[in-house]
């Protein structure tokens, strides 16, 4: 019996030994191809020998030191070089532990924010439904995936959610992309105006929405819609990039091709691809300033902040994405693994829609293509695609409730930056495969 509180307690997992580039090894030499970097997180895979080092080196000269007492070279070093990188206005970072982390201190920044220039009525937040933003309570508050919630939501704060961007599902007949995006910015106005817009904090969005919805898209101008309306009231414009960012769509930053920057932008997952755990929050230079010279001290913090050695495996990860040009590499694989999963699964009888960007792709998955009605949740599909997948020695990433926390199921992909053409075959026949196997067992 293992003393593990797993994951899942009605399930065993296989022992992982080893990582091998793209690979995962278990303790009976079983390779498994990682198509999902785990959840998007292992984008230079699991044994890059100049992130190790980086480790190393910074364990032998100090593993950590509280931020209450000191700054590190390694945090220094990588807050200068994501704010090199990052879209307009951004200034400073707030590291943390991971993504969850990185959302709740977004939030607590854009209340604080208000508080120091004297508009405290504003306390509400917007999102949008089924969205994901973490765990924690402030996080799972602002996410819109209603199963996740459900069983919580006496302990979460109100937050208001709008319809998201999801063309697929929500583009009426005879609409434009145009007109999509019209009526969606109308939608979020409308919910202002409800709420008072004295009274709204924050607007908080994945530009690539992840794990709730499968590598969902904004159509064109949504975005640029978004923050004309934030701006106009005041609102603060918060982007979750903790799965969709750090390379993972072919730019460092997701925001970069919705031609927009942010108030605030977490980010998490690829920072350190998983050698530390890391996330950070890139704060603009408004709300830098006005806690600057204001009380000067953000009310928040946690024991592990700016950790030393996570800075420096995740420094040296950058260093790596940067230094071995992998973001044009992003594109260019990201357009032969789409290809592939249309030529695989275009026509496919049960596959509704195939999407993404970059190194981040999604397939929906229907009982009739026609009408696009999902399978029955009480089938579990996508549980049965992953284990079936996993059988194969594929890792990939499926999810249930993909329309509304309940119906629907999808499989998100987000392989390494570093594969080879060959393992886009090996994973697209694979996946064949696992979703043959999975439908067979209905």
């Amino acid at each position: 019996m293992s003393h593990v509180f797993h994951r899942n307690l009605t399930q065993r997992y296989p022992m992982a030994v080893k990582g091998e580039g793209p690979y995962l090894i278990d303790s009976q030499g079983k390779r498994y191809l990682d198509a999902s970097g785990g959840a998007a997180v292992s984008c230079l895979g699991h044994s890059d020998a100049d992130v190790i080092e980086a480790v190393r080196h910074q364990i032998g000269q100090v593993a950590y030191a509280h931020t209450s007492f000191f700054t590190t070279e390694p945090m220094e070093a990588l807050a200068d070089h994501l704010i090199a990188r990052a879209p307009e206005g951004l200034e400073s970072v707030y590291f943390v532990s991971g993504g969850s982390e990185a959302i709740e201190a977004a939030l607590k920044l854009a209340r604080q924010y208000f508080i120091e220039i004297g508009q405290p009525e504003r306390k509400h937040l917007i999102a949008r439904r089924q969205s994901y933003h973490g765990n924690t309570l402030g996080a799972l508050a602002t996410g819109g995936n209603e199963w996740r919630r459900r069983q919580f939501e006496p302990l979460l704060i109100n937050v208001s959610h709008v319809s998201p961007c999801y063309a697929y599902r929500g583009l009426r007949p005879g609409e434009t992309l145009e007109g999509y995006a019209i009526r969606l910015a109308a939608e979020l106005e409308e919910e202002i105006q409800r709420l008072g817009p004295e009274n709204v904090m924050a607007f908080v969005a994945e530009p690539v929405v992840g794990a709730t919805l499968g590598a969902v898209t904004a159509v064109p101008d949504y975005f640029t819609r978004v923050r004309e309306i934030c701006d106009r009231h005041g609102i603060l414009m918060i982007l979750d990039e903790v799965m969709c960012g750090m390379g993972r769509t072919g730019t460092l930053f997701a925001a970069e091709q919705e031609g927009v920057t942010a108030d605030l932008i977490t980010v998490a997952k690829g920072l350190g691809a998983g050698y530390q755990p890391i996330g950070a929050t890139l704060v603009s230079r408004r709300i830098h300033e006005a806690i600057a010279n204001g009380s000067g001290f953000f009310q928040h913090g946690h024991t592990y902040i700016g950790h030393a050695t996570a800075c420096a495996a995740a420094l040296a990860v950058q260093h790596a994405i940067e230094d071995r040009h992998l973001l044009p590499q992003v594109t260019r694989l990201g357009e032969s693994l789409h290809e592939r999963l249309v030529e695989r699964f275009g026509s496919h009888p049960h596959i509704g829609d195939i999407r993404g960007r970059g190194m981040f792709r999604g397939i929906e998955l229907v009982e009739d293509r026609d009408s696009k009605q999902p399978f029955d949740p009480e089938l579990k599909l996508h549980a049965r695609i992953k284990k079936a997948a996993m059988g194969h020695g594929l890792m990939c990433y499926p999810m249930g409730g993909t329309l509304d926390g309940r119906s629907g199921d999808h499989i998100l992909l987000a392989p390494p930056f570093i594969l080879e053409e060959p393992h886009l075959d090996e994973l697209t026949d694979k996946l064949d495969h696992a979703i043959r196997d999975a439908l067979g067992s209905l």
